[in-house]
């Protein structure tokens, strides 16, 4: 169950981190040596802090990607990373301020993603070996 738990984590910086992201570089201004100390960030810098946060999210990921593959077999913990590209989808397109468009065909795709890890973690109590 640990392991479980350390993926999700995993999934959630991960989504976090790329929301973070996106959101923080696409208000970001032009480059300016302030920048580089940290002691003169303001509330107006709050895309830059995002950016941060996306790296320091996506930092966080990996070691709880790393603990629960320490945990869980490659093959039940890597689909489990695709959920992420499902939150980024659904978030992006719910959250205000991402105004992100969709398409059918997208929309398709999310849900092929979501039935294949729903596919493979039914399967977990059949051993394909015998």
């Amino acid at each position: 169950m640990r392991g479980y738990q350390l993926a999700g984590a995993s999934v959630l910086l991960v989504t976090i981190a790329q929301l973070a992201m996106k959101w923080g570089m696409t208000q970001l201004p032009a480059f300016d040596a302030r920048w580089l100390d940290i002691a003169t960030w303001t509330l107006a810098d709050r895309p830059l802090f995002l950016v941060v946060l996306g790296i320091v999210c996506y930092l966080l990921s990996m070691l709880c990607w790393l603990q629960a593959l320490a945990c869980l077999p490659l093959n039940k913990a890597y689909p489990m990373l695709s959920l992420s590209y499902v939150l980024v989808f659904v978030a992006s397109v719910c959250l205000p301020g991402f105004h992100e468009s969709y398409t059918l065909t997208q929309v398709l795709g999310v849900l092929l993603v979501s039935f294949g890890v729903w596919l493979i973690s039914a399967a977990k109590g059949r051993d394909p070996g015998g």
